[in-house]
């Protein structure tokens, strides 16, 4: 059997590299028009701004590497061309020498990955200053440029790779720009989290223009002047362009292999195409979701690797499945940490749940230890208490969490699961009720009898006219600080004697500054019959930066 790979970073080596170690009787080529293989595209950024000293560190193995170890014939700077599925021949030029030849296969694999997409004006010529961050080569070129010593730099785009260069940029002394096409940074997360994000990012000096692109460029070799749509002039010395990718499925179309919903190449759970004996993988294949079972379009190295391995698996007749994709994600910028699993609150309610949501407040170690807040929103289905899906900001800690309920969700846990964890418990590592176990507990308590209300659902009630009884449990100092529109001040210490002021029968609301009191409070007047009461998730704390929000994004 004769085993052809197209692509040799994350993917096409797994495929590789498992085909060989279940079988020594196959021969496994590997084709790559780049000059680098197996590399680390997402340390790129952090080798460009001196986190990791050299750029050798990402490209750890090499074509003789990969020979001496596994037997199998890595070939750089060559691109496949044309592919004859019916007669199983693929032409492939060196695009050193320009030279042609023809190449058999019996097995063909796609892991021709994805390219960063040029969005206009900026497809229109060659800028040197302006650059993709997507390969080694990428790298090479922007250090290369670097010793001109930009001090202003552009970056398009607010996901993964721009804010990781926003952080690594800033961190070496350039004053930096994003612009946005969306009105938040992070689009695949919740506005009422990317906003926690967009604050801190502005108080660490980025320059953050949401909603807007590049309209003009002026400049004939380099960009020298761009103005966006909204009329606003920037100078920048550099450009970077992480504008998201698309996968690179062109020669696959051209011989036939079919695309799903995402664009993405279609394949089965063993990534198996529409054509016998062809598959593809990684990020030029589609994926689909644990929780909807709908494919999804994920592009990660973590998932690459794997859908790799099973592909060299099942070709040389292993069993192994694609099991799907969470979105699993997390970046740092500066010294937060921000992740996310499962599905967002506007996926949730665009796939049709009805979910329960929570704003979890809580330090991610003991404070007594330097424990930092940890913000944790989390959603559950009302119908089965399924956990659905989390994101996580915080200082610290947010990796565990995300995992933990990743794992979670894997293995379908309901809300009240969470809190029977048995986690590891130590001062410096957690508190004894962990964000976890207290995100279950909340959660379950909300889904049986402590029902919990969003800042967004509040003032959505509050503008249609809903007659509210809204309950501050707060002290006056902190009542009088800030409080929520119509609230009236009741401290929990009052509240067993005053209740018989308030209305039994009128929908309740109770809230303190982050969640505790206020459930506390809500507990009580369920005791004293009333008939219903809310507590406000993430309490007053997480109210006013939602009000804070859409303050900005009216702007």
């Amino acid at each position: 059997m004769k085993i052809v790979v197209i692509g040799s970073v994350a993917a096409g080596t797994s495929v590789a590299a498992k085909a060989r170690r279940n079988t020594e009787e196959a021969e496994i080529i590997v084709y790559d028009q780049g000059k680098d293989i197996s590399y680390s595209v997402c340390g790129i950024p952090y080798q460009i701004g001196g986190e990791v000293e050299e750029l050798s560190a990402l490209t750890p193995r090499n074509a003789a590497w990969f020979k001496k170890r596994y037997n199998v014939s890595v070939f750089t700077e060559h691109k496949v061309t044309k592919v004859d599925h019916a007669n199983k021949q693929l032409e492939v030029t060196d695009l050193v020498s320009g030279e042609k030849k023809l190449e058999n296969y019996d097995v063909l694999v796609f892991a021709t990955g994805a390219s960063p997409f040029t969005p206009p004006p900026f497809n229109q010529k060659e800028y040197d200053n302006v650059f993709q961050v997507r390969n080694i080569q990428d790298a090479r070129d922007i250090g290369a440029y670097s010793a001109k010593q930009p001090k202003k730099a552009l970056i398009i785009g607010a996901g993964f790779i721009g804010l990781e260069m926003t952080e690594q940029l800033i961190h070496k002394g350039l004053e930096v720009t994003i612009v946005q096409l969306e009105d938040q940074v992070m689009p695949p997360m919740d506005a009422d989290m990317t906003f926690r994000v967009e604050e801190h990012m502005r108080a660490k000096g980025v320059n953050l223009i949401l909603s807007d692109t590049v309209k003009t460029i002026e400049g004939e070799t380099s960009v020298e002047r761009v103005i966006t749509t909204n009329g606003i002039t920037i100078e920048p010395d550099i450009v970077i362009l992480s504008a998201g990718v698309r996968p690179n499925t062109e020669l696959a179309k051209e011989m036939g292999v079919e695309l799903g919903a995402s664009r993405a190449i279609a394949v089965n759970k063993k990534m198996q195409t529409n054509l016998p004996d062809v598959y593809a993988v990684g990020d030029v294949a589609e994926s689909f979701s644990v929780i909807t079972g709908k494919p999804i379009y994920r592009p990660l190295g973590s998932t690459a690797n794997k859908m790799g391995r099973i592909a060299g698996d099942v070709i040389t007749g292993g069993d192994l499945e694609h099991r799907g994709v969470l979105g699993t994600g997390i970046f740092r910028i500066f010294d937060l940490h921000v992740g996310q699993t499962g599905l967002t609150e506007k996926e949730a309610k665009k796939e049709g749940y009805d979910v329960e949501i929570l704003y979890n407040i809580k330090p991610d170690h003991a404070e007594y230890l330097g424990g930092k807040e940890l913000t944790i929103k989390a959603l559950a289905d009302k119908e089965t208490g399924r956990i659905l899906g989390a994101q996580a900001i915080g200082q610290g800690g947010v990796d565990k969490r995300i995992d933990v309920i990743a794992t979670a969700i894997t293995f379908k846990a309901k809300s009240e699961d969470l809190f029977h964890l048995d986690l590891a418990y130590a001062p410096p590592f957690a508190t004894t009720k962990d964000p976890i176990l207290y995100t279950g507990m909340a959660l379950d308590n909300a889904l049986k009898r402590n029902p919990l209300l969003t800042p967004a659902e509040l003032i959505r009630r509050q503008n249609s006219g809903e007659k509210l009884q809204i309950i501050d449990t707060r002290s006056k100092k902190d009542y009088d600080k800030s409080h929520v529109k119509g609230a009236i001040h009741v401290p929990l210490a009052e509240l067993r004697e005053r209740n018989v002021e308030l209305d039994k029968y009128v929908a309740t609301v109770t809230y303190c500054n982050k969640g505790v009191t206020g459930n506390a409070s809500q507990n009580l007047l369920l005791n004293y019959g009333f008939e219903k009461v809310y507590n406000l998730s993430g309490g007053n704390k997480n109210y006013q930066s939602y009000l804070k929000m859409l303050k900005s994004k009216s702007k």
